[in-house]
């Protein structure tokens, strides 16, 4: 992998955390924004957040395989050569191992990704090393896991509690030795991201977890300022489009309700 080359697998991230370059993941869900942002960032997510942002339900629990594998096939085609990761979905993983082999397996199969994530520390050792020995590349999620959003008593930091710092070194670890390729480290104080990540040969990528991360994620419609009831601290909002949209929207019903639109040169003989 050349020093300004985009990364073309899983293996290309880790090389990259070796040679000090951060990596910069996007969530995507159409082929449309995957077209426009594919060229200009590391890694596609194709996220369980598309449950949340796009079809509007309040936490990523009812997100469905079927859903994100659609998503999947359509980040695809507008970004054939990304580095593509898909979210598997609640209970697509939890239940059996051999449950979550299929499930990671289709997939792959399915939609072209290189590989998948999926939450949770030490109750998944097992399957994640059941997929990475079947060919199954896995990026792991620990500290808020918002598919456990109900058990964890919300949407808040991890990583407080006593004891807590090193349950999540030690989860990181393991998880690392399973033979996850990466690690997500969201809703994280800063330097125990920072820490986890220096003692890890694998990449971690932070999403409210600080600077000290190898790389980082935000999901697009948070970027763009598209979501105005979302505003954590840890959000930074690249642009601010929901004013452009809705002026956009104002112009095109007066210019019809006008008569000005469409006009001669938009009309055929």
């Amino acid at each position: 992998m050349s020093p300004d080359s985009p990364p073309r697998s899983v293996l290309d991230l880790t090389a990259m955390k070796a040679a000090g370059r951060k990596i910069v993941m996007l969530t995507c869900y159409d082929a449309t924004f995957a077209r426009l942002i594919a060229p200009l960032v590391d890694v596609l997510l194709v996220g369980d957040s598309v449950n949340q942002v796009v079809a509007g339900h309040e936490t990523t629990l009812s997100a469905t395989l079927d859903q994100l594998i659609y998503h999947a096939r359509a980040v695809r085609r507008g970004a054939p050569d990304a580095l593509l990761l898909v979210d598997l979905p609640f209970l697509s993983y939890q239940v059996s191992v051999e449950e979550a082999i299929r499930n990671a397996g289709r997939v792959l199969q399915e939609t072209g990704a290189q590989g998948v994530k999926l939450e949770g520390g030490r109750p998944m050792l097992d399957t994640v090393r059941a997929l990475v020995e079947r060919g199954i590349p896995v990026m792991a999620h620990i500290g808020l896991t918002p598919q456990s959003v109900h058990a964890l008593g919300g949407y808040r930091v991890q990583g407080r509690e006593r004891g807590a710092p090193e349950r999540m070194r030690e989860d990181a670890r393991e998880l690392e030795d399973a033979g996850a390729f990466g690690l997500l480290l969201e809703l994280v104080p800063a330097p125990l991201a920072a820490s986890i990540s220096q003692t890890l040969r694998i990449p971690t990528v932070g999403f409210g977890a600080g600077p000290g991360c190898d790389g980082q994620v935000l999901v697009l419609y948070d970027m763009l300022g598209l979501n105005e009831t979302f505003s954590p601290k840890f959000l930074k909002r690249f642009a601010v489009l929901t004013g452009a949209v809705r002026e956009a929207a104002r112009a095109y019903a007066e210019e019809v309700r006008a008569g000005k639109y469409p006009g001669v040169e938009h009309s055929f003989d």
